[in-house]
């Protein structure tokens, strides 16, 4: 897929949802589980992720403790001082941003944390894992503002009709 079929993503994304729907509940996991990486790396080869940037602009990853206490660190802060700084409780009990865009996205949309950030920014938009499969809700939420999910699908979606 070269990337101008990344024009209008997001209008396609949203028309191709059912498609996405059924091929997530039908997809023969192993063998989606064995194209995943070189996708995940073609995807990341085709869009640039500083140019876009909507994960960080309007959702928030979970902040795991490990991910408090390191990012806390690095920051020459306390955890409460951090915490009550920029996180808040959602409603399944999971410390998240206090707003949006997250705090540590810059003018240029490079994270301020970047080397410390939370496992689930370093994981996000998980095209290389199982989690494609085994989360189909989240699959198709990320398609409707992650290029990279897109693509993936719609690779996926492509060598299947093969």
């Amino acid at each position: 897929m070269a990337t101008d079929k990344l024009q209008n993503w997001e209008k396609k994304a949203k028309e191709h949802r059912k498609a996405y729907q059924q091929f997530l509940k039908r997809a023969d996991k192993n063998k989606v589980l064995k194209q995943l990486p070189a996708l995940h790396e073609a995807a990341f080869e085709a869009v640039d992720c500083l140019t876009c940037a909507n994960c960080c602009k309007n959702y928030s990853p979970r902040f795991k403790t490990p991910d408090v206490k390191r990012i806390a660190r690095g920051l020459g802060m306390k955890e409460s001082v951090f915490i009550d700084t920029y996180l808040r409780v959602d409603e399944e009990g999971d410390f998240v941003v206090k707003q949006s865009p997250c705090p540590f996205l810059g003018p240029d949309h490079a994270c301020a944390i970047y080397e410390m950030r939370p496992s689930d920014c370093a994981r996000f938009p998980y095209t290389d894992e199982d989690v494609l499969i085994k989360r189909p809700a989240l699959t198709l939420k990320n398609s409707e503002f992650c290029p990279i999910t897109y693509y993936v699908l719609e690779k996926l979606i492509a060598d299947t009709s093969k």
